[in-house]
């Protein structure tokens, strides 16, 4: 159990200081890739580009295992269809980035800087699955 929560923190120091190198921290550097007609920033789409590269990869290795190595089994959905929860998710999840400048990957490692705005969100998302976890009962 120790292994599996020392293995957590240090993903999530790892994707978090890629986060903050990134930039992506900033949601003025965010909101500036969304600005196509003014002051565009096309960094954020290396940053995912970079991000769906490693993925791809990482999966097609990890998933040759039998199983995990701090786990029993692999953990995947198995549900593969499109349905309005997703897609209402989706698009919650998109305005909610557009607006904000901040995805939950990024707001995570920026409450770090003290910023409100980082604060505000991380409440408003927390505030916003819990709601979504009472709906779902």
């Amino acid at each position: 159990m120790m292994a599996r929560v020392l293995v957590a923190l240090l993903i999530g120091l790892v994707f978090g200081t890629g986060i903050a190198l990134s930039g992506m921290i900033n949601p003025a550097k965010v909101l500036n890739f969304f600005d196509v007609a003014g002051s565009w920033d096309p960094s954020l789409a290396f940053v995912m580009g970079g991000a769906l590269a490693v993925t791809a990869i990482g999966y097609r290795l990890v998933l040759k295992r039998p199983a995990p190595l701090l786990d029993a089994r692999f953990h995947l959905p198995a549900r593969r269809d499109i349905d309005l929860p997703l897609l209402a998710g989706a698009g919650l999840f998109g305005i909610g980035w557009g607006i904000a400048g901040f995805c939950p990957g990024g707001s995570i490692p920026a409450l770090g800087l003290g910023e409100p705005a980082a604060l505000i969100f991380v409440a408003a998302m927390a505030c916003g699955i819990a709601a979504t976890r009472l709906i779902r009962r």
